[in-house]
């Protein structure tokens, strides 16, 4: 028991700072990913209604190939694939080397994956808000972006909100991907740890207990986030 604190204590004797480290690596992580995939997720979703053919297809061939591929692809793709064009780029144009680094790499797998599953939520909530309401919004005198900010959007993020949340817990684990291309996440800072040690129940153990302390504090925090969206309801 003393020699199990002693190993996850802080300081030169434990690895302690480097699990929090890790604690943070994720997080950030999950945080830079979210807006990119709400975000592209949603204009995917206008894509899919739109009446222009093109556009609708696209958005349907980008959501296909990104919820069929596994993640782990995903992220190989833009690491080595994008880092690969990159190179051949500087060396054809004589520009200094760009290369994307694997947090930013990371980022953008677990950003165009989300997008894609984020999208049909989207859709989904958008299908189920009645059309009455932007014949209604637009009958008061509100132009388009009016009634999708004032009228479509409060309901959207309320209907959306329990899939959203659903695909934020995903997105946390999915972060574990990134420690293959040696960014240092919970998960490959455990490894490390268990490796150098020889304690790997130890410190894998200590792994999940910080992704399951992670859910249980998003798990609050979209509760609250449901409750605020709820707010001025009449309980039936």
């Amino acid at each position: 028991m003393n020699e199990s604190l002693t190993l996850l204590g802080f300081g030169s004797t434990g690895w302690g700072d480097d699990l929090a480290a890790g604690v943070v690596v994720t997080v950030a992580l999950s945080l830079a990913t979210l807006p990119i995939g709400l975000g592209l997720g949603f204009l995917l979703s206008l894509a899919k209604q739109s009446e222009d053919y093109l556009l609708k297809l696209s958005a349907d061939i980008f959501t296909t190939i990104f919820r069929g591929l596994p993640e782990l692809l995903t992220l190989f793709l833009v690491y080595f694939g994008v880092n690969a064009a990159l190179k051949s780029v500087s060396q054809a144009t004589g520009l200094p080397d760009i290369a994307l680094s694997s947090f930013v790499s990371g980022m953008v797998a677990l950003g165009v994956v989300f997008a894609a599953f984020s999208s049909e939520v989207f859709l989904s909530a958008f299908r189920a808000i009645p059309h009455g309401q932007r014949e209604g919004g637009m009958a008061l005198g509100l132009g388009r972006a009016k009634v999708m900010v004032l009228v479509i959007l409060p309901q959207l993020i309320k209907i959306a909100l329990p899939g959203l949340g659903n695909l934020w817990m995903n997105l946390l684990k999915d972060t574990a991907l990134v420690s293959v291309i040696g960014l240092a996440d919970i998960l490959r800072q455990a490894q490390v740890a268990a490796r150098v040690s020889r304690e790997p129940f130890l410190f894998f153990g200590t792994a999940i207990a910080l992704y399951l302390v992670l859910t249980i504090l998003s798990s609050i925090a979209i509760g609250g986030i449901d409750r605020w969206t709820k707010r001025g309801e009449v309980a039936k």
